[in-house]
């Protein structure tokens, strides 16, 4: 079992940052990718970030690309993104997720809900114009 606590999430004015931050514990050992959904009430699941937990190089939507970063902590289990220039438009619950199967790898599936296996309870930011 993994379970994935999310913090960070809060009000802030266009342009301005905000940190995300997801710390994973349990069976972290088959911990193979992590990644970031947001979701607004009545819509769909969107996918945000993934990165794996080895070399691979990290994903981005179109509509975050330059603005946001995906990393991760190994050691301490931990995910982060850190989210620059805010939009309005970024305004969402945003959620955690992990993948343990290695089911996320390839362009084709981490944007795919389905292919994690464990999800954060969501923290909401909301950005201001």
């Amino acid at each position: 079992q993994v379970q994935l606590v999310e913090s960070g999430g809060g009000l802030v004015q266009a342009g301005g940052s905000l940190r995300l931050s997801c710390a994973a514990s349990g069976r972290t050992f088959n911990f193979y990718h992590g990644a970031w959904f947001r979701q607004v009430p009545g819509e769909d699941r969107e996918f945000v970030a993934r990165i794996g937990w080895g070399l691979s190089t990290p994903a981005y939507a179109d509509s975050v690309k330059g603005r946001f970063t995906i990393s991760r902590d190994n050691a301490k289990n931990t995910l982060y993104l850190q989210m620059n220039s805010l939009k309005p438009e970024d305004t969402a619950a945003y959620y955690c997720a992990v993948d343990t199967y290695g089911r996320a790898g390839s362009s084709t599936t981490w944007s795919l809900p389905a292919k994690y296996d464990y999800w954060g309870q969501g923290t909401q930011v909301t950005v201001s114009s």
